[in-house]
């Protein structure tokens, strides 16, 4: 789905979309990270609460990892309970949140009842926490993701008569996934025909109601209104950092790993903390954002083939992750090898100007509905390299090797989903839990 200009600007399309919402959903929640994007999303929808809407029912809610900035964490001080006509919700919770630092683990657990002598701060007042928490659903050690899906659905069941919006702050510019989130035409999922809309579960919805401001939107808005904001973005400002590349996340999240040197120096007290908590996280702070751990343009060692540094490369590696890479690299061979994938034929006409072996089967049979037309390739040879502009559509153990690099044990970078076994292992560890509860 390509751009469409609506003919205003951001906020008067936002305050448009935040109009539709609250005259259609008895219920509206933000969630707010102490980021800039779900910053500016609390003060928009104040705005309109106060100016349209003052009998809405509104909550927010916040995920606390534990190792945060003090810039964050006083920025989310004067949020939580910043409008008192809102309901809040500070939770710190011993949830798996996303590990991108160490080879030893691909997750860690902030607040963790067993370790509490290594928290990176003591528990905060006024929180909702593994002690006194009212969830039915709550299991330690399950994930985040699967946390804030059922705590929007334990929210919607204790406040929601009819239907609950929760309004997300992320915006197409981000990323391609987040652009392909709200220009999807999936209208089974949809509420209506809202492309910025996704059905979570019976009357209950997520909405990106500012999906299309960039970044140089968002610091207008908190210049010409004067909304607060979190003053992290002033230091990142004058470390030299680019508006796009500044963000505010789980420390040890694969997406913030460039950012862990900025961590060493703008607080080198609370450093020690972080380095003590997570293996890993001194060597991503030293080499994130460089070839080391996947990024740039990665080189070959002299006198390797991708294949074989791939397996020197596994060697390396703890057992218990070789192993994780090992059956994923294997499915991958014998996936494409043996049966074959789907291809965009915009891919397949530039693999066919390569020295590349491989057999067109023509349309894929299965009854995926595809946007752009697909042909299923299957290689004789699994490749080394490939030299085209979608390569990371394409497999090679060249791709093998930066998922190894990038310490992506999910091997997200190869297209590959959460597994059976790994469902199982995160089940296997809450169970551990059980007599606690």
């Amino acid at each position: 789905m390509g751009k469409i200009h609506l003919g205003k600007n951001v906020y008067e399309a936002t305050m448009e979309r935040l109009d539709y919402i609250f005259q259609r959903f008895d219920h509206v929640v933000v969630p707010f990270s102490g980021g800039k994007d779900s910053g500016l999303l609390l003060e928009l929808v104040h705005v309109y609460y106060e100016q349209h809407h003052p009998d809405a029912q509104v909550s927010v809610y916040h995920i606390d990892y534990e190792g945060n900035y003090q810039q964050t964490i006083e920025y989310v001080k004067r949020c939580m309970g910043k409008y008192p006509e809102f309901h809040y919700y500070h939770l710190c919770m011993p949830i798996s949140a996303s590990c991108g630092v160490s080879m030893y683990q691909s997750t860690w657990m902030p607040w963790n009842p067993e370790e509490k002598e290594i928290w990176f701060r003591e528990m905060p007042e006024n929180v909702i926490n593994f002690d006194n928490h009212p969830f039915d659903f709550f299991e330690v050690g399950m994930s985040d993701y699967s946390f804030q899906t059922k705590f929007g659905k334990w929210l919607h069941k204790e406040k929601s008569k009819k239907r609950t919006a929760i309004l997300v702050g992320i915006r197409a510019q981000e990323s391609l996934n987040r652009y392909h989130a709200v220009t999807r035409n999936d209208t089974f999922t949809m509420y209506g025909k809202l492309n910025y809309s996704k059905r979570i579960a019976m009357n209950l919805f997520n909405f990106y109601p500012i999906y299309d401001w960039k970044v140089d939107d968002v610091w207008i808005a908190n210049g010409k209104f004067g909304f607060d904001y979190n003053q992290l973005y002033d230091l990142y400002y004058r470390a030299g950092v680019s508006l796009n590349d500044m963000r505010v996340a789980n420390p040890f999240h694969d997406c913030g790993v460039n950012a862990l040197k900025l961590y060493r120096a703008i607080e080198p007290t609370a450093w020690s903390r972080l380095v003590e908590r997570v293996n890993g996280a001194n060597f991503a702070a030293i080499y994130g954002g460089t070839k080391a751990v996947g990024y740039k343009s990665v080189s070959l060692p002299p006198g390797h083939t991708w294949k074989t540094y791939t397996n020197f490369l596994l060697k390396s590696l703890p057992k218990n992750t070789r192993d994780i890479y090992l059956r994923k690299f294997q499915a991958s061979i014998r996936y494409w090898v043996e049966i074959g994938g789907a291809l965009p034929v915009s891919v397949v006409k530039e693999l066919e100007k390569t020295d590349l072996v491989f057999e067109n089967l023509g349309k894929p049979k299965n009854k995926r509905k595809y946007k752009k037309e697909y042909h299923v390739i299957r290689f004789k040879v699994y490749p080394d390299e490939v030299h085209i502009k979608g390569f990371r559509l394409v497999p090679s153990y060249k791709r093998m090797c930066i998922t190894i690099l990038k310490n992506d044990t999910s091997c997200h970078y190869m297209g590959f989903g959460q597994t059976k076994d790994e469902l199982q292992k995160q089940k296997e560890a809450m169970k551990q839990w059980e007599n606690l509860l």
